[in-house]
């Protein structure tokens, strides 16, 4: 599976509060269905970019709604895949008709509160609804209770570039302090093409030119990475995914083993014809002179950083098969929650796990049509949430108030 990046507009919805279920409606009707009016869709939405979506469902062939809204393309999703959907919706349409096309029409006008039958559909959420909420209190007093009374013993905590920005390492979507805002004197294609291979592959100088901006060696720990080692000093971590490649974790003294670099580190380095491997001192001594690091067979040596067209380590699908269903607190330190599959890592909890995100603002909310469909995302906002809390501030700050509410603010 592929590192692949997904940009998509949040999607507006409001909620009904009763919903039934959608039964699956199929018949042998051609796969392109025309489908003509009878109910209403009011207000603007749009989805783009690619989904990511993991399940056995399929959809085949393609489908258009007359009226003034589209859908348009033709997906199928199956098992686990990426999928690149662009719909519309806008003004009054109609739809009617008993094919499989119907039924998801019916669910997606439910689950968006739109069109005249959402009073006698279910609500997506009534199934995932507990009979009592995991934490007693759906804040951060809640999650220090939880801890307190022992029920955390295999915390996995999952990070990304929010936990080093104070230690002077810029993020990478921050609006005008962000790396990819920052790029302009590489003359790239586009900002993210300093980390896709197929660039590096036939112009690597500009890499290695942040590369040595960016190297281990120049940078300390933040307050962040020492909570995430108290956690392995208390004995509750279970394991760290990360998806910075700047090592800190490891220069905290957080175990090799409890560590998963989801998106590679400058730790090695392998040569991209050859394979053969070289050292983080090697690769460092060679740009640091301003030369490019070429292996003896004419290859260029790039650190084991995974770039958008590579597949991720096989640690991290070992670790996420394994660990997840063990978990009974899931900590998200400092991401987006844009890049997959790391982004979906918060799903597979089990659904008596708690999940706390620290973070500058939110993320992996509820709320994109992928998660409408498949029930994922955080419920932070949904009335149904029962283990869900955001604390959204400074990720440092965020864990000094984290700790020191656990009686450990002076280790």
């Amino acid at each position: 599976m592929s590192r692949k990046e997904i940009n998509q507009e949040d999607l507006s919805m409001k909620e009904t509060d009763a919903f039934s279920k959608v039964q699956d409606q199929r018949d042998n009707s051609d796969n392109e269905d025309q489908v003509k009016e009878t109910s209403s869709v009011e207000g603007t939405s749009s989805i783009e970019g690619p989904i990511y979506i993991e399940g056995p469902s399929s959809v085949k062939g393609t489908s258009s709604v007359e009226g003034t809204s589209s859908v348009e393309g033709t997906s199928s999703f199956k098992g686990t895949s990426f999928v690149e959907v662009t719909s519309s919706a806008e003004g009054p349409c109609s739809v009617k008709g008993t094919s499989s096309v119907e039924a998801i029409r019916q669910y997606l006008a439910a689950k968006l509160g739109i069109g005249s039958r959402t009073k006698d559909l279910k609500h997506v959420d009534d199934d995932q609804k507990h009979p009592y909420r995991v934490l007693t209190t759906l804040d951060f007093d809640g999650i220090i209770e939880y801890i307190k009374e022992g029920k955390a013993k295999n915390i996995i905590t999952l990070a990304g570039a929010g936990i080093s920005t104070s230690a002077g390492i810029p993020d990478f979507r921050t609006a005008g302090t962000g790396l990819y805002d920052n790029l302009q004197k590489y003359q790239l294609p586009n900002p993210t093409a300093i980390f896709d291979i197929g660039f590096f592959e036939q112009n690597p100088k500009p890499f290695f030119t942040l590369a040595k901006e960016l190297f281990p060696g120049k940078f300390e720990p933040t307050p962040s990475h020492y909570f995430i080692k108290l956690l392995e000093k208390k004995s509750l971590l279970l394991r760290h995914f990360t998806q910075n490649i700047d090592t800190l974790e490891r220069v905290a003294g957080i175990g090799d083993d409890k560590i998963v670099e989801a998106h590679g580190a400058f730790h090695n380095g392998h040569c991209i014809k050859c394979r053969k491997e070289y050292s983080q001192d090697w690769i460092k001594e060679i740009i640091f002179k301003d030369e490019l690091p070429i292996c003896e067979c004419g290859g260029f040596v790039k650190p084991d950083i995974v770039f958008f067209g590579e597949n991720l380590p096989e640690r991290f699908f070992n670790c996420m098969q394994n660990d997840f269903k063990k978990c009974d607190l899931l900590i998200i330190l400092g991401t987006s929650l844009v890049v997959q599959p790391f982004a979906s890592l918060i799903d597979r909890v089990g659904p008596d796990c708690p999940r706390l995100l620290i973070n500058m603002e939110k993320a992996g909310v509820s709320s994109r049509l992928d998660q409408v469909l498949s029930g994922a995302g955080l419920q932070i906002d949904s009335p149904g949430n029962y283990r869900d809390v955001a604390w959204l501030g400074d990720c440092d700050q965020g864990c000094r108030e984290l700790a020191e509410g656990l009686g450990w603010g002076e280790e």
